[in-house]
């Protein structure tokens, strides 16, 4: 698996190309086999931030508008730290006393999550 150095050193090739050999940006790309948008994203990039800017990026989304609501997390935690209940009893618990809809799957994927899916 290639890392980031290596794509570093291939996008600051392009930057050289351009000014050195080619003297224009679309001869650049069609020599490296890169759109122009490419190009100018990691330029505009590498002005702005250096060779720190030439690193990939996650392409994690910052938010999920699904996820679980946190105070409800917090009672599915507590439900299995003082009554050891599982992921049944606790969507049976949630509905019934806070009429909460929670699926037991993803009950379980969140305990798996805090590794708290085993009973001690």
């Amino acid at each position: 698996m290639l890392n980031d150095e290596h794509f570093i050193k291939m996008r600051l090739f392009w930057f050289t190309h351009n000014t050195e050999i080619s003297k224009k940006v679309a001869r650049t790309c069609r020599y490296y086999g890169i759109s122009r948008t490419t190009y100018y994203r990691w330029y505009n990039r590498y002005q702005e931030y250096g060779v720190e800017g030439l690193k990939d990026r996650s392409r994690r989304p910052r938010f999920n508008p699904r996820t679980t609501p946190r105070e409800v997390v917090e009672k599915i935690v507590y439900l299995r730290q003082y009554y050891h209940f599982g992921p049944s009893k606790i969507e049976m618990y949630l509905a019934k006393y806070h009429n909460i809809r929670v699926r037991a799957s993803t009950i379980w994927r969140i305990l798996k999550v805090l590794h708290m899916n085993r009973l001690p």
